[in-house]
């Protein structure tokens, strides 16, 4: 009978061309790399815009204008309806966000941002928490909530 344990397609797997390993083998002697220069020698190869001494294109065209990416914060979004569900009227910091499967990853590392997506209706208490939009601030507060 045939299942997953012993499926099997012949020929599915292939053995890895086993380079340099004599006149047998079919790749001996120069190993398909051709007879000597730079591309035969370890390492060898040129770096990727290399235009064989010519100034490269990327340094001939003008550069314009400012990218702000290097200096970009990164925000963890929390939404207020995401809130409401999992919260009953406790704190809401860092670690308790962590517990609740708000933050998981790189996003545990990054700031975190609330915003005002759906509506909330427990009292809760806000802190360590970086930034607020202006909406979800009345949101909170309107609830009873306390930011600090």
């Amino acid at each position: 009978m045939l299942t997953l344990s012993n499926l099997h397609s012949p020929g599915a797997t292939r053995n890895r061309k086993r380079l340099g390993r004599g006149q047998g083998s079919g790749q001996g002697k120069q190993a398909g790399k051709g007879h000597k220069g730079q591309k035969a020698r370890t390492g060898g190869g040129i770096r990727t815009g290399f235009e064989g001494g010519q100034m490269p294109i990327y340094r001939r065209l003008p550069k314009r204008g400012f990218s702000n990416a290097p200096f970009k914060k990164e925000f963890a979004i929390i939404n207020l309806d995401a809130l409401n569900e999992r919260f009953e009227g406790a704190v809401v910091n860092r670690d308790s966000l962590i517990n609740q499967g708000f933050l998981s990853g790189s996003d545990k590392k990054k700031a975190i941002k609330v915003l005002a997506k759906g509506e909330i209706s427990k009292s809760l208490e806000f802190q360590g928490i970086e930034k607020f939009s202006e909406s979800a601030k009345k949101a909170i507060e309107a609830a009873g909530g306390k930011l600090s």
